[in-house]
């Protein structure tokens, strides 16, 4: 982790709960790090225009970012009565997440850490197009909280792709398991690894490619391909005393076994990494994350590859 150990929050001015603010404040005590929450407000109404005063205008927005930092006050009181170092910054900024991506440019914090909030009927989270864009942009770490409990000692679940069948770069993998384990560390917590392979590509492909009708090994073949992700695997796994229980090596969807495992542990955090595809200059996600983003059961951690930024306007 960065030398400068700060965890930006993003505030919702309009909550009551902060589930980001809570889980925040629990990892900054078991880190050692500050806090900075943050409150980013636009009011369209008070934006000004032609025919309006703009001293007035501009009045009107000092006082409604006022109110948000007696806010902010509030909710950092009794933090920095527990010892926790809390700064507090409120912005006119419009969209949420441009102020949130400039201020952790500014910060450069250690995580990101934001709500997300369940859909009552069906459990999943509900990702808002902040959510959305700030997974695809923003540098740091970003958890993405939801409002459930951690257990005393939480598992901490990485998701890693050595053979990076998803064009991920190697050290990308490298980068989710040294966070994962820093924080299984510091939280006291159960560090968990998690790969998947799924044989059908590799089976339809030999179907294809045999012209003549003989029967497709397809036991030999996912036993090869699953030894090569097995040795794949174990050799990421040198640099990081993990025991054979806590590692899970998957055949099948990758998605929806990285769901089960994470039910079933259960998981407190699963960290994944996001990609940059060739040629853009924003991140690619990829199918797997895609996919289980709205239905983990727990919080998530995306992690970028080193060096990535994108500048905000």
């Amino acid at each position: 982790m960065s030398a400068n150990k700060s965890i930006l929050v993003v505030i919702d001015p309009t909550a009551d709960q902060q589930p980001a603010l809570e889980r925040a404040a629990w990892l900054a005590g078991q880190l050692g790090a500050s806090l900075e929450l943050l409150i980013c407000d636009y009011d369209q109404h008070l934006s000004g225009g032609r025919f309006f005063s703009s001293d007035a205008m501009e009045g009107a927005q000092r006082e409604l970012l006022k109110m948000h930092e007696l806010r902010l006050e509030a909710l950092a009181a009794p933090l920095r009565e527990q010892g926790i170092t809390v700064g507090v910054d409120a912005r006119w900024e419009h969209p949420l997440d441009h102020g949130v991506l400039r201020k952790a440019a500014e910060l450069q914090p250690i995580i990101v850490a934001k709500d997300t909030h369940y859909h009552s009927a069906i459990r999943r989270a509900l990702f808002s197009n902040t959510d959305w864009s700030l997974i695809h942009s923003c540098s740091a770490p970003l958890l993405l909280v939801k409002p459930r409990q951690f257990a005393a000692e939480p598992k901490i679940l990485a998701a890693v792709d050595p053979l990076h069948a998803h064009a991920k770069p190697a050290e990308l993998d490298h980068a989710i398991l040294a966070l994962a384990k820093e924080l299984a560390t510091a939280l006291h917590g159960d560090l968990q690894v998690f790969h998947s392979f799924d044989p059908a590509p590799v089976i339809a492909g030999a179907t294809g490619s045999i012209a003549s009708p003989i029967a497709v090994p397809v036991r030999e073949l996912t036993a090869a391909l699953e030894q090569s992700h097995r040795k794949a695997l174990a050799q990421l796994l040198d640099a990081y005393p993990v025991p054979d229980s806590a590692v899970h090596l998957h055949q099948g969807v990758a998605a929806e076994a990285l769901l089960a495992l994470s039910s079933n542990l259960p998981a407190d955090i699963v960290i994944m990494g996001a990609i940059s595809r060739s040629g853009l200059k924003k991140i690619f996600i990829g199918n797997t994350a895609e996919r289980v983003l709205d239905r983990l059961p727990c919080d998530l951690l995306i992690v970028k590859p080193a060096g990535f930024a994108i500048p905000v306007t």
